[in-house]
């Protein structure tokens, strides 16, 4: 039976990357549930275009266990975290990225996906591929000039250009 993953859209989101999950799960029959990284299910993506996704982030806080990995789907993450890092939905993403790692459960993600990880103490000493402009923000894990980096339950690709290299990896993983 396939894995159920719960996938973590900020506000605004990258569409490229996100739509490259989205579509390679409904394309292998892997359930899925987008969570905004938002108070409002109402986001947009870094061109503008409004999307409606299933929840927001503070629905799955201490509903971790209702799925067996994780999608961190990278945009404007780290300027937005940074200007919005008290508001309750960021606390709620730390706090999910956290437990998703404290079960080893799967987690993927691109871009600076490896630095919130990191920053929730999730990758220590996994390697990652992280953003190269993030590369020297990640103090737990080990970053990499790879494209993409696969270490335990740690996807990890360095931007929405090369999640393809690690995607039957994922898919497999969560088949």
């Amino acid at each position: 039976m396939a894995k159920k993953v719960a996938v973590l859209a900020v506000n605004p989101v990258n569409g490229c990357g996100l739509f490259q999950y989205l579509e390679a799960f409904f394309e292998n029959g892997i359930s899925y549930k987008v969570f905004a990284v938002s108070n409002s299910k109402e986001i947009r993506t870094n061109s503008g275009i409004a999307l409606v996704v299933d929840d927001v982030i503070a629905n799955l806080k201490g509903h971790e266990d209702d799925f067996d990995a994780m999608v961190f789907s990278c945009g404007d993450a780290i300027p937005q975290f940074a200007q919005h890092a008290g508001e309750s939905y960021n606390q709620d993403l730390m706090a999910v990225i956290a437990a998703f790692g404290q079960k080893e459960k799967i987690m993927i993600g691109h871009c600076a996906g490896a630095m919130l990880f990191d920053m929730a103490g999730a990758i220590n000493g996994k390697m990652v591929a992280v953003h190269p402009l993030a590369k020297p923000a990640i103090q737990g894990g080990k970053a990499t000039d790879n494209k993409s980096e696969i270490d335990g339950n740690i996807y990890t690709a360095q931007d929405e250009n090369s999640i393809w290299t690690m995607m039957s990896q994922v898919l497999d993983a969560l088949k």
